[in-house]
């Protein structure tokens, strides 16, 4: 179920709602988010992103996570969130600042942000709700309006899927 007041959503409301559980490390949710983009482009959907770090195979991704929420407490969260899947291969922790830095964030609370309970709590919340619904195992797991997608998730196939052109 989709929280408006703490999830990271754009697109307008009514519009068929695609929900990623991704992994900012990982190269199957950097290709969803290239494709979810193609889908945006072509149709009016609701598009929200929850964080599902595989902390186990991807060594940055909850630092990547916490960037991105850190982000969010400045109002940037989607400009982080584009950075963090265009420059997947450079995660580390001098990475995560220059990027605060390219997008105008106050820098020493960006880096007492990452660290701080909200953040923290922010990103257990996402990966406990994925859990929870006990079909999200892996990244990207996505849903359309509620149901799991199984299939492919190249834009044609998810814009077939959503009713779209």
């Amino acid at each position: 179920m989709l929280l408006e007041s703490v999830d990271h959503v754009r697109g307008p409301a009514g519009a068929p709602l695609v929900l990623e559980y991704g992994d900012y490390e990982c190269p199957y949710s950097r290709q969803a988010f290239r494709e979810i983009e193609r889908v945006e482009r072509r149709l009016a959907v609701r598009f929200a992103f929850r964080h599902f770090p595989l902390v186990e195979i991807h060594p940055h991704a909850f630092a990547a996570a916490a960037a991105a929420e850190a982000a969010a407490l400045q109002g940037r969260f989607w400009e982080m969130h584009e950075l963090l899947f265009h420059r997947q291969k450079a995660l580390e922790d001098d990475d995560l600042r220059r990027y605060a830095s390219e997008l105008g964030l106050n820098v020493v609370r960006f880096d007492d942000d990452r660290v701080g309970a909200d953040v923290l709590t922010r990103i257990h919340r996402d990966v406990e709700s994925g859990i929870a619904t006990g079909q999200v195992r892996g990244t990207p797991t996505l849903l359309l309006d509620g149901v799991v997608h199984l299939g492919a998730f190249d834009a044609d196939t998810l814009l077939d899927a959503l009713g779209g052109p």
